[in-house]
């Protein structure tokens, strides 16, 4: 038995009572946390609630919830085992959560970018339950190469002799830097020098990959002929960068590949390409806008291509890089390879999304990813229709809710300045100057983040916008179930 002896408000001493951990553990209200959470566990925690209980009761900050007369009975001791298991429970609550993604940006790289389709998750939990030969090839019984599973495939949808995969693209780029022109330099047009999310910046990752920039032309416009002026024996690699997240319009001129190439090849220097997001099928097809895609830039002369799985190509985070054999096989002979290499995890997951591509038709049915670009306006306005009435109710009078259309984003830097028709909710403050605070939408957008799978959103122009093109029929009631606890 612990006893304390605060000074109350009329200065006359109380007596204080706290159980004993061992009279906490002991008691049958405890055992169902220690079967699930395990002992060591739970008497940390209780440890951690008597010594937190002890402080506010000596500073008194809050009433003690037993009662002195009678601490160690079992009604008080499993009152306070039942706080031991709500904090047991916030402990284990894990720190990657689910949430919905109404922030209008289909790829968000916050949110985790592309969701996988259904082929991907059942192939990861196999490998997550299996051995799998990732390095062991089944028809000689030796050691195998872990490209090797994706690599015909990769191959087969680009147009490109070799293909290998990092843990994303800026380790492919990074390894192709490093193997191709360590200590030499790398011809760059000004107005391809981007920086992308996190402030990473292409002149950073050719500083630690040992390259030595050469820029050329000017910020808004690249000649042909600066290429060739700044090409010498000193010239390692010529290289073309996707504009990720803006574009340059208005007095511009930059060199494209079919111009870029014969230079290249007429000099002897290699070609690469960083696509950025990168995609494997004609996007227009499916009424997207063009972007170009990896079998293009092949096709049009770049001796090396770089890109992203989980973008466009709607797989997991890695990085591919495809091209001519020879230096393919170069990078692969890099020791960094091995530094930035796959898991069986990553490969268990992008073989099927590759092999989705093999019946483009179905892509927009199958693909995770495309399936939400290209989602009608009219069935996310048909569900903001249904939903807006309910979130109303949820708010009450202090917000107003309304159906209305908006305009959603690729994201990620794939097609920056295209924006594509939705619909979703607009929620403004009330209209009642009580309940009008300049904060109003801050709370609410907090409350959302709050929910046990929280919803995020964006805050624009006086109103909170969320975007319903990424919120699929199968997770509406998710959704809709969870917004009477805004009224509490």
């Amino acid at each position: 038995m612990n006893t304390l002896q605060p000074q109350s408000a009329s200065e006359k001493k109380r007596t204080v009572h706290l159980p004993s951990v061992d009279r906490i553990l002991a008691d049958a209200s405890c055992a169902p946390l220690i079967a699930q959470y395990g002992r060591a566990q739970t008497l940390a925690a209780a440890r951690a609630l008597l010594a937190e209980m002890r402080v506010n009761i000596l500073s008194g900050e809050s009433s003690h919830p037993l009662n002195a007369t009678r601490a160690n009975a079992p009604s008080d001791i499993a009152a306070l085992n039942a706080q031991l298991g709500l904090r047991l429970e916030q402990t284990a609550r894990s720190s990657l959560k689910p949430v919905f993604n109404l922030t209008g940006t289909v790829l968000h790289t916050n949110l985790g970018r592309a969701l996988l389709p259904d082929n991907a998750v059942q192939a990861v939990v196999e490998a997550l339950r299996w051995p799998m030969n990732l390095e062991f090839d089944l028809d000689t019984g030796k050691r195998g190469d872990r490209d090797d599973l994706v690599e015909q495939l990769l191959r087969e949808l680009t147009g490109a002799e070799a293909a290998t995969v990092v843990n994303n693209n800026a380790a492919a780029v990074l390894l192709l830097l490093n193997t191709l022109a360590d200590g030499r330099e790398v011809i760059v047009s000004r107005g391809e020098l981007v920086e992308i999310g996190g402030a990473f910046r292409i002149p950073d990752v050719m500083t630690r990959a040992g390259a030595i920039l050469r820029e050329v032309g000017s910020t808004n416009r690249t000649h042909l002929a600066d290429y060739a002026n700044a090409a010498d024996e000193h010239t390692a690699l010529m290289m073309k960068v996707h504009c990720s997240n803006y574009a340059i319009i208005g007095f511009t001129n930059s060199v494209e590949l079919p111009q870029l190439a014969p230079l290249a090849r007429s000099r002897n220097i290699p070609l690469a390409v960083d696509l950025g997001s990168g995609t494997l099928v004609d996007l227009t097809q499916y009424g997207l806008p063009h972007e170009t895609t990896v079998r293009e830039t092949i096709e049009a002369g770049a001796d090396l291509v770089t890109f992203s799985g989980d973008k466009l190509l709607g797989g997991p985070q890695c990085g591919v890089i495809v091209g001519r054999a020879d230096l393919i096989a170069r990078i692969k002979r890099n020791p960094l390879k091995r530094a930035l290499r796959v898991g069986k995890l990553t490969l268990a997951a992008l073989e099927p999304v590759l092999a989705l591509y093999r019946a483009p038709d179905l892509l927009p049915e199958r693909l995770t990813t495309l399936r939400l670009l290209t989602r009608p306006a009219a069935a996310m306005r048909e569900q903001a229709q249904s939903i807006a009435p309910l979130l109303q109710r949820a708010l009450g009078a202090s917000y107003e809710v309304s159906a209305q259309a908006m305009s959603s984003q690729i994201g990620s830097g794939a097609l920056p300045v295209d924006q594509l028709p939705s619909f979703g909710l607009a929620v403004r403050a009330g209209a009642d100057p009580q309940t009008r605070v300049s904060n109003a939408l801050g709370l609410l957008e907090q409350r959302l983040r709050a929910l046990p799978y929280p919803v995020i959103g964006r805050i624009a122009q006086d109103t909170l916008w969320l975007d319903l093109r990424c919120l699929e029929s199968d997770r509406q009631d998710a959704f809709v179930q969870q917004l009477e606890r805004l009224t509490q």
